[in-house]
């Protein structure tokens, strides 16, 4: 599995928040198996994002596509993302 890992601030989290769930059907049309939304703990406008797909060609689709250009575009994201992507290799629920 591929973990896709966004980092960005955004104006206003409550517009961002609406325009990621409406998204939420096109993330599972394009791959999305998991996701979770994280607050950096000094600035709640801060948000650390991953979505896990079962490979990396379906990460990287997702992420060059115009679908989530447009979300983006439109969720009030100040300046641009960091993406970065990672291999699952080990999960250890305590």
């Amino acid at each position: 599995m591929t973990t896709m890992i966004v980092r960005h601030t955004v104006n206003n989290y409550e517009q961002w928040k609406k325009v990621y769930d409406d998204f939420a059907p096109t993330r599972k049309e394009m791959g999305v198996i998991g996701a979770n939304v994280r607050r950096d703990a000094s600035d709640p406008n801060t948000l650390i994002v991953t979505h896990v797909f079962n490979d990396l060609d379906t990460a990287t689709s997702f992420a060059e596509s115009e679908n989530l250009k447009s979300a983006m575009a439109n969720s009030g994201i100040a300046g641009r993302p960091e993406i970065w992507f990672a291999e699952d290799i080990e999960q250890t629920p305590f």
